[in-house]
């Protein structure tokens, strides 16, 4: 019997390591930069597995290692994929030539940046609270490799609870 239970007890442990490590996993958000989408202290499910698969698309929300502080994980969304080119024009972001469409942003920053070409193997991300984000305009192309996975699920605080 206490065989069968220590059995069922590693097999357990195993089985969640496999899964937080190559599968899903959850991470908190720290600070305001996805501010109204993402709050400080909410708690996000992030798809590690679906996204090698995959790989980025814009308007997705993900989590990387950041390229500042190297020890932290961050949150910002995808706005240019390999191949686009990003221009900022008084605070509406062109992709391509085409506006693109931010029903997310609640405060516009009117600002101007780029264009700047997104190369293989990077992205370029943003925060949804413009006036409050270290993001690409900052840092620069962020290298895919990087890249933890995509945020698909908000799961704490109750209230936020839902899809991203």
């Amino acid at each position: 019997m206490w065989l069968d239970v220590l059995q069922t007890l590693v097999l357990s442990l195993v089985l969640a390591f496999l899964i937080r490590t190559f599968v899903i996993e959850s991470f908190q958000v720290s600070g305001y930069s996805m501010m109204p989408t993402l709050h400080n202290n909410d708690r996000v499910l992030v798809d590690k597995l679906l996204y090698q698969i995959e790989g980025p698309h814009t308007g997705e929300v993900i989590v990387f290692r950041s390229p500042v502080v190297k020890s932290e994980d961050w949150i910002k969304r995808v706005i240019g994929v390999p191949g686009d080119t990003v221009k900022i024009i008084a605070g509406h972001v062109y992709i391509n030539g085409r506006r693109y469409r931010e029903p997310f942003i609640q405060l516009n920053y009117k600002y101007n940046y780029g264009p700047v070409h997104v190369t293989a193997g990077h992205l370029f991300v943003l925060g949804d609270n413009r006036p409050n984000s270290y993001d690409s305009r900052y840092f620069g192309l962020l290298s895919e490799s990087r890249v933890r996975g995509d945020a698909f699920f908000i799961w704490w605080p109750p209230q936020h609870m839902g899809g991203l």
